[in-house]
């Protein structure tokens, strides 16, 4: 089956242009999203609105859900009939950043109904959202992959398959976000350190992001952190969520994380405070607070 006719779910910062990059290679897009203002900028990408989730699956061969967690997946597909509108064989691609756990429960009620799974969160942000460079790890069999392939290549520029089952895929995706956020906690703690000496912190930044004490979250996320209200690419309480599912994994297999449950406590602490909506580079608020800074 040649996949042409789509349904997108979740027009975010992401979702939209995603979308965006879908209806430009030539597929046929149907988008809801609960904000007016999205479903009328996907019209404006040339895409199609639905007032309904039902009727933006409808008839569909694939459904793309690029939404905040694995309970709005489960509402989205089984609370508002946007599963069962889809077509008969169609294909559920679940990218949003879920529990394995989660992931694998969905896909078996999927599969129940004789419609396809695909595990396939994505990384790269809203930057590499934008500009179809995402890094997508999908978990499907081969043959539901290579259907679903030329979909994903319009989105991403590095699709990597990891295994065929559901939840191989959020697995992986956990691993990268246990090292995205120790590693924006570790270039917070530096650049709080170095404010709290008194540093030019402009200049600390420009001589550890050319040194081999560099990460590419610093060099992104370090700028961000001399701003006092810097513009919000991925808030705070995007980590609170993905560590948390980071934590869930460990402990469903067995492993110590105790970077990762450290680095989850300041996001937790940030967002605590009132700044869960602030940039995820606002953690370093965390360790202002707790120096009296």
């Amino acid at each position: 089956m040649a996949v042409s006719r789509l349904a997108f779910v979740g027009l975010g910062a992401m979702g939209l242009p995603m979308a965006g990059h879908l209806v430009a290679a030539g597929f046929s897009v149907r988008g809801y999203d609960i904000r007016a203002e999205s479903r009328a900028a996907l019209v404006a990408a040339g895409g199609a609105p639905a007032e309904t989730l039902a009727q933006a699956a409808d008839g569909a061969d694939a459904l793309l859900l690029m939404v905040v967690n694995a309970a709005q997946a489960e509402d989205v597909l089984f609370s508002h009939g946007a599963l069962d509108a889809l077509a008969p064989d169609g294909i559920v691609v679940l990218m949003a950043t879920c529990p394995p756990g989660a992931v694998e429960a969905i896909a078996a009620r999927v599969s129940a109904t004789g419609r396809r799974f695909v595990d396939a969160p994505v990384s790269g942000g809203v930057v590499g959202a934008k500009a179809a460079k995402l890094t997508i790890m999908a978990a499907a069999p081969s043959a539901t992959l290579a259907e679903i392939r030329p979909v994903l290549d319009a989105l991403g520029d590095r699709i990597f398959p990891v295994g065929e089952r559901p939840g191989q895929g959020a697995t992986v995706k956990a691993v990268n976000q246990l090292l995205c956020g120790v590693h924006i906690a570790a270039a917070a703690e530096a650049m709080a350190l170095a404010g709290r000496v008194g540093v030019d912190l402009a200049v600390v930044l420009e001589i550890l992001s050319g040194s081999s004490a560099s990460s590419w979250m610093l060099r992104d996320r370090g700028p961000r952190m001399l701003e006092a209200e810097p513009e919000v690419t991925s808030a705070i309480d995007i980590f609170v969520k993905d560590l948390g599912i980071v934590l869930e994994a460990g402990r469903s297999a067995g492993a110590a994380l105790p970077l990762a449950a450290l680095a989850h406590q300041l996001f937790v602490s940030t967002s605590g405070r009132g700044d869960g909506a602030a940039d995820d580079s606002q953690v370093v608020r965390a360790y202002r607070a707790l120096n009296g800074d």
